[in-house]
Order: structure tokens, then sequence, then C-alpha cells
């Protein structure tokens, strides 16, 4: 395999991402669970909109944002929901910066319930872009 930025970055990706759906598999978790799954789901998301940016710009694409990232991986057929991707940049801006019980639960239902199916998709889409097992 090629030395390309984007596959070495596809490798933390998908570390952080099996991290993040082990946590998930937690029934009830507490709330340092749910603090640790936040984690996961903030260093996941974090890895996820860079390798969209590496691999857009191996693809040509002058990308330096999460926002133009996740807008350009959705014009490039990356995504198919680039709506949620924002929303899950918000929420993903809202954890670094502010701790408040209530936010962190409405945000680990988000996680649980919307936020790792795409990151599930975008871990299978990379790993047939990327031919790995």
């Amino acid at each position: 395999m090629e030395d390309i930025r984007y596959i070495q970055r596809f490798e933390n990706f998908k570390k952080s991402f099996l991290l993040l759906e082990n946590a998930l598999k937690i029934t009830n978790p507490s709330i340092v669970e749910k603090g640790g799954i936040i984690q996961f789901f903030e260093t996941t998301f974090e890895l996820a909109w860079k390798l969209f940016k590496d691999y857009l710009n191996y693809s040509g694409f002058d990308i330096n944002s999460p926002r133009a990232a996740i807008k350009q991986a959705f014009s490039s057929g990356l995504i198919d929901n680039g709506t949620l991707w924002l929303e899950a940049l918000s929420d993903r801006n809202l954890t670094v910066h502010t701790y408040d019980e209530a936010t962190a639960d409405e945000i680990y239902i988000k996680i649980k319930d919307s936020y790792f199916d795409i990151l599930k998709k975008q871990y299978t889409t990379f790993q047939e872009i990327i031919c790995v097992d």
C-alpha cells in the first residue's frame, strides 16, 4: 500500500471508531461511561472529517475546515446526509467546549441513534475505497 495520508488517517479513524462501537454496546451506561462514549465520539468525529479532508485533498480539492470537508464530501457523493453531518459537527463543538449533564444525555442519545450510523457508513465506504479488511 502506498504511503498516502488518507490511508494513514483511516487507520487512526478505524481504531477510534471501533472503540466507540464497543463503548456503545454498554447497556444503561453510567454518567462516567457516557462521558467516555462522548469522548470517543469527539475523537472519532475529528478523525472522520480529517479523513474526508485528506482524501479530498488527495483528489484535488483544497479543504481546510470541518464544514468545507463535510460539504465537499456530500457534493462528491462520499456521504448522503450532509445535514446530519453538520448537526454532528455542531454537537461535537458543543461537547468540546461545555459540559452540562442534560446536554451530555441528549448528545449521547444522538450518538447512539444517529451519529454512530453515519460514522459506520464512512467506515464502510473507506474500507471499500482502500480495499482493507
